[in-house]
């Protein structure tokens, strides 16, 4: 194969060499891995139908077909491998424990509850809290903090186990199947009166896929119906076989709502977590977890929920989230309680980040404050990058053109800001997998926590974009800013209710689909010559009617001889009329189209918009 040339300049041939390159790269970036000119790899780009400019990020797919033609072997790196390959640039181990054997010491499991919609899971947190927790302590910052810990007695020891409340709503599951990953341990929470369903399925499998052990909770034993033995052959079928039945899932009959057996299911998953897991971790070393849940609260600035999977997180400590950092000013446990220091599988509420991490950003504590920044521009920046490439228009150069003129790629761009990330991120994750055809492009340009400021609706008014407020409103003069500016702001409370209404907008911004609608057709009867207007037709109406200015071909035996007629002119006798209804005689001028004969059948048609199903 002879190597790609442009302009009779010989490009570098790869010969099957390597060409590392992270997502969302430019075609300056493989032309330094390559030592070309960037310029001329636009030039094979557009050789090979595509439209991309030196500088743009583009996707995986263009890259590897840039590779191909200049036959490297592509490797791009993943967002994990990439950030692993960051921190080591920083002398940083991220995911394992410093030490020996002797500096590990036990920790409690950390527990998500999972299951179908409606089956109690909330509940059933609600019940652990009450039984737990000192009542009143908690309230709303439990709710919020989205993890808490809790004590069970087990053989006559005082255990703990750190909970995480992750949403059980359907458009959220990628963000439960991260809170299984980040977790022990699943409890599978199940109906009693309705058995398996969809979505216990979806909880089951995500749990198996992050390998993590299942304790079964079958709820709403007290309720009319409840068949807790129907339940346990139900998931014999996919592979989770209760104790008494010769398996190792332990099953547990409760009631959320009464109370009842709590205390035993809490056992269940201690004695899960001895048997199943080697549940321990280095307190010593610099604190290493994830990030839970994330928003903006007004008084205190950036409040970001994290788990601490290793080592110990104290007050004073420099860390990194995801693409923010901070010094960690103060820390809250579940119940509002100020901590001086966290440790392993422990949930704190820290204050002090500069800005809102994402739901499941790794955390990690470094040495200073230049350090955590140079770590979370980078990863910022890579984020931006692989953003562009993801959610940027892609045109080829054979329909360019096309598109362009008839205005078949529409794009939809939205702004959107949520009260904490995991739901900004969940709502992101549904409008992304809309599927409307590929006349209709949804763009993302922005995603944030917190209330709609100034910047956003500048940003929207700037970009045609619509503004989506989800679980928060406008502050300041932002409201008076999207009036003056025109800029459509939304807001919401319910995600299917954001989804519905955007997947309507974007059917609505499909081209209208049109149909041929025949109105009538008139049998030519004489000709007549006028030196002013050309050849006027002698008619008689035969159906339906003929009407000024529609569209009009001409049947001669039957056979169509000219197409896009216009009906210029309409008489009935001597006075100008817009239509003329079957049986009625008259004259129609056909404007600078003089070709017609006696007998000449002229249908006239309009086009009308198809509704769509």
């Amino acid at each position: 194969m002879q190597a790609p040339s442009v302009g009779g300049v010989l490009l570098p041939r790869g010969n099957g060499a390597a060409v590392r390159l992270r997502r969302g790269s430019s075609l300056t970036d493989f032309a330094e891995k390559i030592n070309a000119n960037p310029a001329s790899l636009v030039q094979v780009m557009l050789n090979l139908g595509e439209m991309v400019t030196a500088t743009q990020s583009v996707p995986d797919a263009t890259l590897q077909l840039l590779a191909d033609e200049m036959n490297y072997v592509l490797e791009i790196v993943s967002p994990e491998e990439e950030d692993r390959e960051l921190l080591e640039s920083f002398d940083i181990e991220f995911g394992e424990d410093e030490g020996g054997e002797e500096e590990l010491v036990s920790r409690p499991p950390v527990v998500t509850v999972m299951g179908h919609v409606d089956h109690g899971k909330t509940r059933l947190l609600d019940a652990i809290r009450k039984t737990n927790v000192v009542a009143g302590e908690a309230g709303g910052i439990t709710q919020h903090i989205g993890a808490y810990q809790v004590a069970a007695e087990v053989n006559g020891e005082e255990r703990k186990i750190t909970f995480i409340d992750t949403p059980g709503h359907e458009a959220f599951t990628a963000m439960r199947a991260r809170g299984a990953k980040s977790t022990d341990i699943a409890i599978l929470v199940v109906a009693a009166n309705d058995g398996v369903m969809p979505q216990t399925i979806e909880a089951l499998n995500h749990a198996k896929a992050a390998g993590v052990p299942i304790v079964v909770a079958v709820n709403k034993i007290d309720v009319e119906g409840a068949d807790p033995v129907k339940v346990r052959g139900q998931l014999t079928e996919f592979g989770l076989v209760a104790e008494e039945y010769g398996g190792d899932t332990m099953f547990v009959d409760i009631s959320a709502k009464q109370g009842l057996h709590i205390d035993s299911l809490l056992e269940a998953v201690v004695l899960t977590a001895d048997a199943s897991l080697d549940l321990r971790a280095n307190p010593e070393q610099d604190a290493q977890g994830i990030a839970i849940e994330a928003h903006l609260d007004r008084g205190r600035g950036a409040v970001a929920t994290v788990l601490v999977q290793r080592g110990t997180l104290r007050i004073g400590d420099t860390m990194v989230v995801g693409d923010a950092y901070g010094r960690v000013r103060a820390m809250l446990d579940d119940r509002g309680n100020t901590l001086e220091e966290a440790g392993p599988s422990t949930p704190v509420m820290v204050l002090g980040l500069t800005n809102v991490p994402g739901a499941g950003d790794n955390f990690l504590v470094v040495d200073d404050d230049r350090t955590a920044r140079q770590i979370a521009e980078k990863r910022a920046a890579r984020e931006r990058n692989a953003a562009f490439a993801r959610k940027g228009v892609r045109f080829s150069l054979e329909n360019l053109d096309e598109a362009l003129q008839a205005g078949l790629v529409q794009q939809l761009n939205l702004i959107i800001k949520g009260d904490a990330s995991g739901s900004v991120e969940a709502l992101e994750s549904s409008l992304m997998q809309l599927d409307v055809g590929a006349e209709v492009d949804l763009r993302i340009l922005h995603r944030g926590v917190g209330a709609v400021t100034e910047s956003d609706i500048n940003l929207a008014s700037g970009s045609d974009a619509i503004v989506i407020g989800f679980n928060v409103r406008a502050e300041g003069r932002a409201t008076q800013l999207a009036e003056r500016e025109g800029v459509d702001v939304r807001y919401y409370s319910v995600i299917y209710q954001v989804i519905d209404e955007i997947e309507a907008a974007l059917k609505g911004m499909l081209k209208p689909e049109y149909e041929e609608v025949e109105l009538g057709t008139a049998e030519i009867r004489d000709v007549f010559r006028s030196s002013k207007l050309g050849n006027i037709a002698g008619v008689l109406i035969r159906s339906g009617e003929v009407k000024r200015n529609t569209k009009a071909r001409l049947l001669r035996d039957g056979k169509v001889i000219a197409e896009n007629l216009n009906i210029e002119g309409l008489r009935r006798f001597k006075d100008d009329v817009t239509e003329i209804r079957e049986g009625y005689e008259g004259g129609i001028n056909l404007g600078s189209y003089n070709d017609i004969k006696v007998d000449d059948v002229i249908a006239t048609y309009e086009m009308r918009e198809k509704p769509r199903g």
